[in-house]
């Protein structure tokens, strides 16, 4: 692999955008009421920093519905592993094609370093932290999930009239008492933990983990084959109402196995049986040209989910949503970022995400704009006319005002704890305390890999920002 990558990647670091800030807009009604169309996306053309344009929000021309939702999860996908964000050896043209056709983010970033803590972020559009389950980095046990009464993404819009379902890796908790139908989804297919073997279906125990609603479903394909059979079964369907799909694929998700490496899954399966709860981490497996061989592979079956929404005519009216849901590992590209999965450095927490919805928002664009999880979840929230409940305030922002009517909007923190790191982003600056417990401050423009500690040059910026951080920590849930 190499150290470094294009020219290209470096200027789309390094290279300021005009920055709009980051707010609170109108109730999530008066939004929805307002919704008019855009010109059409861009033609599509090679995504190269002399093609896009800074984001701007165009003028809308006619009045649109309330979008349908396709909200894509890849899993453990680094920042720079798509070739629109600068890989120099893996080829992602479907998901290339759509950040060309919509606006890619730059400043994007999870709600936490690990898989169910950053779902419990998108689905509540709060911190983990304030809930049991969302301490748990990530869950791997039946004790804590994501509580049926907490209200989620899901259940604040099927309760404005959306239909509701996901397609793949849930992570927030294990049956009996935890499950998307019992948390606002009205359709569930995928798994319930966090890995699975890909052919078998074997989980970290050894248990079988592919499920419809509540009931073990039995299909011995490759899993990314099936997830995306599904969720191209959903799209096309002739649906009554708008309605939310979250897709959430295992793909990169170690054990490093792609389609047809049966030889491969047949040893993993022999040791889960054997008893070896470790056979699933594949540390003795696994490649760069294999990794490549998965991204790519996820790539294709996002394209051909596309391919289903544009044959059923819902193209112009679904927003489309695409991201990591945190930092990669072992066999990822994230240069120039330090860190991978598991670290809130900028490796473990940036993530590739791309936003499209033809109806509203031109296409060529990006953004340099910070945002995280859950302000995906407010603006989703305030696009489609729900509003949050009044007992579960979100801690995300909507930026339904800044996408739609470009909104000038106060600047605002991004949080981040885990065990033993803390962050908190504002601007252009990083408060970092990783496991050496020695307080850190970056400039991420033009130090977007967290080598220039300015924390003995800027003291009264570090400690507004280090009590910015404890303010926000001190409402949160212990571990």
């Amino acid at each position: 692999m190499p150290a470094r990558p294009h020219a290209l990647l470096e200027s789309r670091v390094s290279t300021p955008l005009s920055r709009r800030a980051l707010g609170g807009v109108a109730a999530g009604a008066a939004a929805a009421a307002a919704l008019g169309a855009t010109a059409p996306a861009a033609q599509a053309a090679p995504a190269t920093d002399a093609q896009e344009r800074p984001f701007r929000a165009a003028h809308p021309r006619r009045h649109s519905r309330r979008p349908n939702i396709l909200f894509i999860l890849g899993d453990d996908l680094g920042w720079a592993d798509l070739s629109s964000y600068g890989s120099p050896h893996i080829r992602t043209p479907h998901l290339d094609r759509l950040a060309r056709e919509g606006v890619r983010f730059t400043d994007a970033y999870s709600g936490s370093a690990t898989c169910s803590p950053t779902r419990f972020s998108l689905y509540t559009g709060r911190y983990p932290g304030r809930t049991k389950g969302g301490l748990a980095e990530p869950i791997a046990d039946k004790s804590v999930g994501l509580e049926p009464t907490h209200p989620t993404l899901a259940s604040l819009l099927r309760d404005s009239g959306y239909a509701t379902a996901l397609i793949g890796k849930w992570h927030c908790g294990y049956l009996p008492d935890y499950s998307p139908t019992r948390s606002g989804w009205d359709e569930f297919f995928g798994n319930f933990g966090g890995a699975l073997e890909y052919y078998s279906k074997l989980g970290l125990g050894g248990e079988y983990d592919l499920y419809e609603g509540d009931a073990e479903y039995k299909d011995l394909r490759y899993y990314t084959r099936i997830l995306t059979e599904r969720a191209s079964e959903y799209v096309s369907r002739d649906h009554e109402k708008p309605w939310l799909l979250n897709l959430n694929f295992t793909t990169p998700h170690w054990p490093w196995i792609a389609d047809g490496d049966k030889e491969a899954s047949d040893e993993i399966v022999r040791r889960i049986k054997a008893g070896d709860r470790s056979a699933l981490w594949h540390q003795d497996g696994g490649s760069v040209e294999k990794y490549k061989e998965m991204v790519e592979d996820l790539d294709r079956s996002i394209g051909q989910v596309l391919k289903a929404l544009k044959r059923s005519g819902q193209e112009q009216d679904t927003l489309v949503f695409f991201a990591s849901d945190n930092g990669g590992e072992r066999f990822s590209y994230n240069w120039p970022l330090a860190g991978n999965k598991g670290s809130l450095q900028e490796g473990g927490i940036r993530v590739p995400s791309i936003l499209r919805w033809p109806a509203r928002i031109d296409g060529g664009q990006v953004s340099d704009l910070p945002v995280f999880s859950p302000d995906w979840t407010a603006t989703l929230l305030d696009l489609a006319g729900a509003r949050p409940h009044p007992a579960y305030p979100l801690d995300g922002t909507s930026l339904a005002g800044h996408l739609l009517r470009g909104a000038e909007v106060p600047e605002r923190d991004l949080f981040w704890r885990v065990r033993g790191e803390r962050a908190l982003r504002r601007g252009d600056w990083k408060y970092y305390r990783g496991k050496s417990g020695r307080d850190q401050l970056f400039r991420l423009t033009g130090d977007a890999r967290e080598q220039a500690d300015r924390a003995p040059f800027e003291q009264a910026r570090l400690a507004e920002l280090r009590s910015a951080w404890e303010r926000i920590d001190a409402g949160l849930l212990r571990y």
